[in-house]
Order: C-alpha cells, then structure tokens, then sequence
C-alpha cells in the first residue's frame, strides 16, 4: 500500500521472482511485509536506494536490520502468535457430531474436488499478468465464459495472452489424470505426518518431513525461505521469520484441507492441528490462514451451507485481526445483496495493495467464492478462478469446500472423469498416487 510521502524502493529491488533464494527479492518483500505490518522501514529503503544491489551481503544486512524496526502508533490490530493467546483472541465454536457413512463420501469428494479444482486453475496462475479483466476477456474469446470447465487452451493464443507452461496437461480435453501441483504436494503431506505422528503433530517434525521428501526448488516462497532456515540448523519457529519475507502469504492456507477433513465438526480442533505445521513457515495472518482454512473445511462436514460453515471458521481467527475483518468485510457484502462481480471489484480495491500471492486478498476471494455460487461446485469453482490472483490454490481451497457441502452427487463428471483417479507429485515416493486411496487413508486418520 503506498502511503503519502513514504520513500518507494528502488526498482533493482523489484519483487520480481518472490525467491528466498536472491536477497534482492528478500528485500523488496521484507520492505512490503513490514509496511503492511505497520512498521516504519523508510530509513532501510533510504538506505537500500543508495546500496549496491549486487552486494548481497551489503543486502542481506538490511534486510536484517527491518526487525529492529518501530511499529508505528496509528496501528489498531492485534495479532497474536501463541496459539493461547490466538485462542483468547478469537472467538468460540461447539463441535458437531458426524455420521460416519456421510463423512466417508465427504472425504472423497473433498480429495476429488481439490485436485480438480487446483487443475482447474493451474494454467492460470499468475496474479500480475492474469487479472480478473485478462481472464474475462480470454474465456470470452474462447466461448468459455463463465467458466464451467477446464480453461481451454487457444490455438493460435491471442497475442497478450501466455498460459503456464502446465498447459499441455492441465487445460480443457488434455486433462488425463492430474498434475503435480504443490497445493496437491502438501494435502499428501499432511496426511502422511497424521499416519506417521499422529494428532501429537509439532513444527520440527512437518520440517524434518520437508528436508526428506521435498526437493527444494519444488517448494516456494515462504516454504523454501524456512527450507533454507532448516538447512542452515536454524531452530523451529524461527524458520518462519528469519529472512522470511512472505510469511504472511499463501503458502500455509494452502496446506489445511487435511487437518479439517480429520476433525470433522470440530472447527477448533482442525485450526489446533493446523497451527502445529503453519508455525514452521508463517506468522500472524499466515498462520491464521492456515487454522481458517482447517476450520473452514471441518465446518462444512455439518454446516448446512457455506455461510454456515465461514460463519464458523471466523471463530478461531483473532476478531482484530486482518484476516478475521477481511473475510468479516466479504460476508458483509454477500449480506448486502450486490452482485459476485461488484464484490470481486470492491475485494480488489480493498485488498488489491497485498502480493497476488497473499493470504488475505486470496481468503477474501475463497470467501466470495463460496457464498455466490449457491452451492454449485462448479460455479464456486469457476468464481474464484474467474477471481484471479493465486487461481489454483483458491481453486483447490474452494474445490475441497464445496466438495464436502455437496458430497460426492455435486461432483460435476466432465472435470472429475479425466483425472483417472490419481496425481502426479513431487514428494518423495509419492508419485502416481491414487486419489481414492488417499481418501480411504484420511478416513482411518479421522477415527483414530
């Protein structure tokens, strides 16, 4: 967010890879990370203006020094760490009880609708150049919007038009079986810590799992900077804020599904589990997104629908936080009775100054997602990938959520058949896992 005469940083700090690995990176998002915070870095980026960015250890000393920064006074949140005083911050949900058979058929549409909805949105993955305007304009010239299937893929493209380079197997007619996306990386993860720890779960073992099975160059932003962390020995937690710029983005949100789907009713309980992986890479709104997204996907085992179930998840979110007034802010405007697409503009407006990769702009868009499409797998789908920023992440989150809402009968067979029951992954001895297998699995974590 710029704000009225606030030095801006130097160009040869652009953001431009979002790579723990280059330190100019690391000081562009630490600069962005703290002013969202509410900290005052002016004197660092003042600094950093008159430094040579190929001086990586000039840099890097920087980027260091932005801890010993001042918070300024105008800042009204409190956003907590420890997962007691997130509990005293936040609000209060009963569990619900499950019925068995129905939870069962939950689960596999759950897994189904995750892996297909991160394909859904995988060709589209690039929030700076696919933009809710680029998305429209692409599906119209493809006879495709609104979205209800695959993102076709145009032959000739469009000049101003670049899908990712998944295209060959991720767009619509060439989907046969499902590809490695991290997204789906994280949902096996997690399962295979439950089977391995059990509910006992902590930090240093989600990272002791990372170093064994992940290469490093398969995991990003917040999760490679804690990578690297763990690979230089520094000590679980601070592997999530040592040179850890984005560890309020995305990358825990994206890892949740699993610890909702073993605690079923119980939003607190999935958010608790959550906490345990998310604290090895984020902080603040980056853990919150995690435990939101827990509780989210618990909720929806017994909610009645989805404003029921986001209803829920607010509790285990600290109330004056800003992940808890975002996605506050996005009920709020369902209950106003506007139309998705004004709500996906005022979304934008609000929250659009975050990364593209960010967890508060993107919950807000999951949010959105869910309480305008009426229930429809597809069109909850199609919204938050039309939504644009971190489309497959979202497609994934919101696929798993509106999966467990309309069971397995939701499920629409034109984008469920191709994926042949089984991904692709980059975990180590995971590869050509089998999606129904996974579900099988998940069920017998959930009633141990």
């Amino acid at each position: 967010m710029t704000v009225p005469n606030q030095p801006a940083l130097s160009p040869a700090y652009g953001l431009r890879h979002h790579d723990a690995l280059l330190p100019t990176d690391l000081l562009a998002a630490e600069v962005a990370q703290r002013r969202e915070s509410g900290f005052d870095v002016d004197d660092i980026v003042e600094t950093a203006n008159e430094t040579d960015p190929t001086d990586h250890t000039a840099v890097l000393q920087l980027v260091d020094a932005m801890g010993n920064s001042a918070r300024g006074v105008e800042w009204t949140y409190e956003e907590p760490e420890a997962l007691e005083d997130i509990r005293a911050a936040a609000g209060t949900t009963a569990p619900q009880g499950v019925d068995d058979t129905r939870h069962a058929e939950q689960v596999r549409a759950a897994w189904l609708g995750r892996v297909a909805g991160c394909n859904i949105g995988k060709p589209i993955e690039d929030g700076d150049h696919w933009t809710v305007e680029h998305i429209r304009t692409y599906l119209e010239l493809a006879d495709a919007y609104p979205l209800t299937d695959y993102v076709p893929h145009l032959d000739p493209m469009p000049a101003g038009f670049e899908l990712r380079d998944n295209w060959p197997e991720t767009t619509r007619g060439n989907v046969h079986g499902s590809a490695r996306d991290d997204d789906i990386d994280y949902a096996i993860l997690a399962l295979h810590l439950l089977e391995t720890h059990g509910r006992a779960l902590r930090p240093d073992q989600v990272g002791e799992a990372w170093l064994a099975l992940f290469p490093l160059k398969q995991i990003y932003t917040a999760e490679r900077a804690a990578y690297i962390n763990l690979a230089k020995g520094i000590p679980v937690p601070r592997t999530a804020s040592f040179r850890n710029p984005y560890r309020e983005w995305i990358g825990a949100q994206i890892r949740a599904d699993v610890f909702g789907y073993v605690n079923p009713g119980d939003p607190w309980q999935a958010a608790a589990l959550a906490y345990q992986d998310a604290t090895l890479s984020h902080t603040a709104n980056g853990v919150y997104g995690e435990m939101w997204a827990a509780a989210l996907v618990a909720a929806a085992f017994t909610a009645a629908d989805a404003d029921e179930a986001i209803q829920a998840s607010l509790s285990v979110l600290p109330q004056r936080s800003r992940l808890h007034e975002a996605v506050s802010h996005v009920v709020r405007l369902h209950r106003s009775g506007i139309t998705w697409d004004e709500a996906v503009q005022v979304i934008r407006m609000t929250y659009g100054h975050y990364s593209w990769v960010h967890t508060i702009n993107n919950a807000a868009a999951v949010t959105a997602a869910l309480l305008w499409s009426g229930g429809d797998w597809m069109d909850a789908v199609g919204k938050v990938v039309m939504s644009g920023w971190d489309t497959d992440s979202n497609g994934a989150t919101v696929g798993s959520v509106a999966g467990i809402l309309g069971g397995p009968n939701g499920l629409p067979a034109h984008v469920i058949e191709p994926l042949q029951d089984r991904t692709r992954s980059a975990l180590f001895g995971f590869d050509n896992t089998v999606i129904s297998d996974l579900a099988h699995r998940t069920i017998a974590v959930a009633r141990t």
